[in-house]
């Protein structure tokens, strides 16, 4: 017979490396509720002590529009649980229609305001703003069901919908399981950072930074968008010399992500000013200061207000101002540790992941009673 299942989360967009995805499971399983997982990529990226359904195929790992839509349908129809959550935009109506028909419980998750997202994406630009289009309808077709969903979570105070008739705020705060402590600062200055690798995101600043700031290493983690892909190889070709300090390291699980936090110096966070991230807070700077790096920012609102309120690191608004604040602090490394043991001791006093995790729990418990 086999195990009765309590919640089905169904990923179609967001790989099973995904952090906040991770964060969310762990919580679940914590709360003592089983969990199944429908999302592409690889197993061993997975959350542990999970149970995902065997699926096969090249299908399951593309990252087109297409497959996504594809895998959202096929996902909903394979889950077993008493609640269905959906945490991919085109899954939600679709789960929507199977959690009528079937009486099951719908949750629904959105990590960002996509609308706003989309229009930091390439692709959506694509065939005349085609795909954009249709990717904006279906976003606002999700927000529609999400409203009407049993719960729907978002990660942050701006993220809509903000008339969900249950809508709980849930952030990315840190897990200290998925964390590796940075301890003592390595020989050489180090630099990190973790997510995902495109221009707007600061790809671009980082690296024309780390050829101005060439006493210090940096180890990149995350994937590297299609669209920068080529920028990136033409900045080793004129950066020859940059390859022993410059590292990328691909999409890994959280908890291999923050390995490389061991005797890390600094940690960037380096968004441009768009739609998408202009009031955003980045969970990276709530990380930085958890695993005791320093943090340099660009001059987003919160992000400034967060820095000043820990004194945990430094505001930088172009690629000369970074790489002038890793040279300083290459040679001033006592003031870089005042900051590091600052942003612990804010992070200790003012972020109750396990409370806020324990709240969202114990709200999805509700849902399969």
């Amino acid at each position: 017979m086999s195990q009765s299942i309590d919640i089905s989360i169904i990923s179609s967009g967001a790989s099973l490396a995904d952090a906040r995805l991770h964060r969310l499971t762990r919580a679940l399983l914590r709360a003592g509720l089983t969990v199944e997982i429908f999302a592409p990529g690889n197993a061993s990226d997975a959350p542990t002590a999970i149970i995902r359904r065997p699926i096969v195929g090249a299908t399951w790992s593309n990252t087109s529009l297409l497959a996504r839509y594809y895998r959202s349908r096929v996902f909903v129809l394979r889950s077993r649980g008493r609640v269905i959550y959906a945490i991919s935009p085109e899954s939600v109506a679709p789960a929507f229609g199977f959690s009528k028909l079937l009486r099951k419980r719908l949750a629904v998750d959105f990590f960002e305001d996509y609308l706003h997202l989309l229009k930091d994406r390439a692709w959506a630009r694509k065939y005349f703003g085609i795909v954009g289009w249709i990717a904006s309808s279906d976003t606002k077709s999700a927000l529609w069901f999400a409203k009407r969903a049993d719960l729907t979570t978002v990660a942050d105070i701006q993220v809509p919908p903000f008339d969900a008739r249950n809508r709980l705020v849930v952030r990315n705060l840190p897990d200290s399981s998925l964390l590796t402590k940075s301890g003592e600062r390595s020989l050489t200055p180090r630099a990190i950072y973790i997510g995902d690798l495109r221009k707007s995101r600061g790809l671009h600043t980082m690296l024309e930074a780390a050829a101005l700031a060439q006493e210090w290493e940096f180890d990149l983690v995350g994937g590297v968008a299609t669209a920068d892909q080529g920028f990136v190889n033409q900045w080793f070709v004129e950066n020859p010399g940059a390859n022993s300090r410059v590292r990328f390291h691909g999409r890994l699980a959280p908890a291999q992500s923050w390995k490389f936090a061991e005797g890390a110096w600094v940690g960037l966070s380096l968004l441009e000013s768009t739609p998408a991230f202009i009031e955003a807070v980045p969970s990276k700077l709530y990380e930085y200061m958890s695993v005791g790096v320093a943090s340099i920012s660009t001059p987003l609102p919160r992000c400034i207000e967060i820095i000043e309120a820990s004194n945990s690191g430094a505001i930088a608004a172009t690629t000369g101002e970074v790489a002038e604040r890793l040279n300083h602090w290459k040679n001033h490394p006592e003031e870089l540790d005042a900051l590091r043991a600052n942003g612990l001791k804010w992070a200790s006093e003012n972020l109750d992941s396990e409370r806020e995790y324990a709240k969202f729990a114990a709200e999805m418990v509700k849902l399969t009673r």
